[in-house]
């Protein structure tokens, strides 16, 4: 996982872009002094180097009923199925990150559930099932920041 030296342009359309990833690209060429060729150019190298990776939209949770978001700390009873239970955590829908951690965890997941209720269900009937001998959640009252990674200058990672 090498990473990828990026100039003060790229830099400026990733800020630009992160910040809105439907702006016109003649848009971000203004604000860049260049010429939409050239954006386009840097978009898509951006994105053959897997610096970008692709555009979405963001669907909020609690507006289509799920009012539930919980983070779950896994301990598996076999660690050597990190495979099978990754994957089984692919076929629960409400499962929408999984992460292998250090520290007291096997793996870390966050879920979005309709309600609390919900949320047993899942643990319960979806969850155990994969191996677990037990689980932590922590259940987030409110997401207080989200962002993108930051776009930080040039002069600011040579210190």
């Amino acid at each position: 996982m090498g990473h990828h030296q990026l100039d003060s342009l790229d830099e400026q359309i990733l800020r630009l872009i992160a910040d809105n990833a439907r702006i016109p690209f003649l848009e971000v060429a203004r604000a860049c002094n260049v010429s939409g060729a050239a954006i386009h150019q840097r978009i898509q190298k951006l994105t053959n180097l897997g610096i970008l990776k692709g555009s979405e939209f963001v669907i909020d949770p609690e507006k289509i009923g799920y009012e539930t978001c919980a983070y779950i700390g896994l301990y598996l009873k076999d660690p050597e199925q990190f495979d099978s239970v990754t994957e089984g955590l692919r076929q629960i829908p409400e499962v929408v990150e999984c992460h292998f951690t250090t520290g007291q965890y096997d793996m870390f997941i966050k879920i979005y559930a309709k309600n609390n209720h919900h949320l047993l269900d899942i643990i319960h009937d979806k969850l155990q099932p994969l191996g677990l001998s037990r689980s932590e959640t922590i259940i987030s009252f409110r997401e207080a920041i989200k962002r993108q990674m930051p776009i930080l200058d040039l002069a600011d990672e040579e210190d």
